[in-house]
């Protein structure tokens, strides 16, 4: 086996994904007082950008798991769609928490928008990509 089996046997492993998702709830989760002083570390958007990669790496983790499946590509394409709009949902959900119960930090229109965008690219990427790749096996 090469390198790009053994990469495609291990994201196939629902625990990959399954961790992510983890991995995220716990970031959105922590106490503005723990996350790293931006003063010293002074990136345009950084923020958005940790956005953007979180819920981009949840839906392409989620649908490179359900490509593994084996599923048709009728079907990978609902799949994908759900893992899209639950990713969305999750992101929207995690402002009302970090709003409501994480202490020192607050709800932002630009992190959901972030959250869009980051999962709206891997959506499409894995649409391209993956079932592409699904159809001509």
């Amino acid at each position: 086996m090469n390198f790009s089996t053994h990469i495609q046997i291990l994201l196939s492993k629902i625990y990959i994904p399954v961790f992510w998702t983890i991995v995220v709830v716990f970031l959105l989760c922590i106490p503005g007082t723990m996350l790293p002083n931006e003063q010293n570390f002074s990136i345009p958007y950084f923020d958005k950008i940790v956005h953007m990669i979180l819920f981009g790496m949840f839906v392409f983790l989620w649908c490179f798991y359900l490509n593994g499946r084996h599923y048709n590509s009728k079907r990978l394409v609902l799949l994908f769609f759900i893992v899209f709009i639950l990713a969305e949902a999750l992101g929207i959900a995690m402002e009302f928490v970090q709003k409501c119960c994480v202490p020192f930090r607050d709800f932002s229109k630009g992190d959901i928008i972030a959250d869009l965008l980051g999962a709206g690219i891997a959506y499409g990427i894995c649409n391209t990509f993956l079932i592409g790749e699904n159809n001509s096996q």
